[in-house]
């Protein structure tokens, strides 16, 4: 037992250190991207202004050096030394915008070249060289993928008790209104979730330009349905302690991972939408009615985060440590 947990460390140090590697040259471009646009070396991303590329760009770099800080930390000695709590809401976010994504690169590498999406919501610029296209892909899939084994080595070295045992563990002894609270979110997040995998498999309701739907963006809300799913089964088991016999860490660690991509990836495309219903660029088309767009991705936002908190303090008593 001792030398799996032993290998079980060194396979998370190796990771952390491997994600923080691959997500290097991201941060290394996006710098480059916003330096050339200031100095007039580089064009502006289509559907933007100078001022909000080199914002959205700015925030990017930052969201880069959070991520490679957060993937530091979980294999430096000083990463068992900081607060719990920011260093949680920053690996829940990063492990919510790159690990459910792995499932779509994975998919997207077996369906081929996919068609032009020019309204993913995605910062990327469709007019970038391959090769930097190539390290943008390798960044975020390495960062995941590190992220994946690090974390929960990381969680398990500092709090080792937080995941054992069985959902059905818990006491009972919650107050209802905690209860009623932390019941609704399943249900939104289920509730999205359908929603998502209904336009990822062709529905038009709520969809403005069909014409605009491509495969990426099939594939991207038929993932991100899917994990806004799982996020609402493992949150409901967590919460009312069924199924009983279900492992704990499997169902926090679903509803860890669900609820982060409902709060990461909402709370990333909720800015652009408005930006795009705002702007109008007509170079910048979204598939969704922008209403209906903006709703489900301030539902998802607000949902996540409320799921992150059940999670943490389940209704059942006692609190994820």
């Amino acid at each position: 037992m001792g030398a799996d947990v032993e290998l079980w460390d060194r396979a998370g140090r190796i990771a952390a250190y491997g994600a923080a590697l691959a997500l290097t040259p991201y941060l290394l471009i996006k710098v480059s991207w916003v330096v050339g646009s200031v100095l007039g070396l580089l064009p502006v991303g289509a559907g933007f202004s100078e001022t909000g590329w080199v914002v959205l760009n700015t925030a990017t770099i930052g969201m880069a050096v959070v991520g490679i800080a957060v993937a530091l930390a979980l294999v430096r000695p000083w990463g068992m030394r900081i607060p719990g709590a920011p260093l949680a809401f920053c690996a829940w976010v990063g492990t919510g915008f790159l690990v459910p994504l792995l499932p779509y690169a994975i998919l997207s590498s077996l369906l081929g070249p996919a068609d032009d999406d020019r309204a993913s919501g995605s910062d990327n610029d469709p007019s970038m060289p391959g090769w930097e296209a190539a390290l943008v892909q390798v960044g975020f899939v390495g960062m995941g993928l590190g992220l994946t084994v690090a974390l929960p080595a990381y969680l398990r070295r500092r709090w080792p008790s937080a995941f054992a045992g069985q959902v059905g563990d818990s006491g009972g002894g919650a107050s209802r209104v905690s209860s009623r609270v932390s019941s609704w979110a399943p249900f939104a997040s289920a509730a999205v979730g359908v929603i998502w995998l209904y336009w990822a498999a062709g529905g038009t309701a709520g969809v403005a330009r069909p014409a605009e739907r491509g495969t990426s963006w099939r594939l991207m809300e038929g993932v991100f349905g899917t994990w806004a799913l799982l996020a609402s089964a493992a949150t409901w088991a967590v919460v009312h302690g069924r199924p009983a016999r279900v492992p704990r860490w499997a169902a926090l660690s679903v509803g860890w991972l669900g609820s982060g991509s409902l709060f990461a990836w909402s709370g990333w495309k909720l800015p652009f939408t408005l930006y795009v219903a705002l702007a109008n660029p007509s170079d910048a088309l979204l598939p969704e009615n922008l209403a209906v767009a903006a709703a489900l991705h301030m539902t998802a936002v607000v949902t996540g985060a409320v799921m992150l908190r059940s999670l943490l303090h389940p209704a059942g008593g006692g609190r994820a440590r």
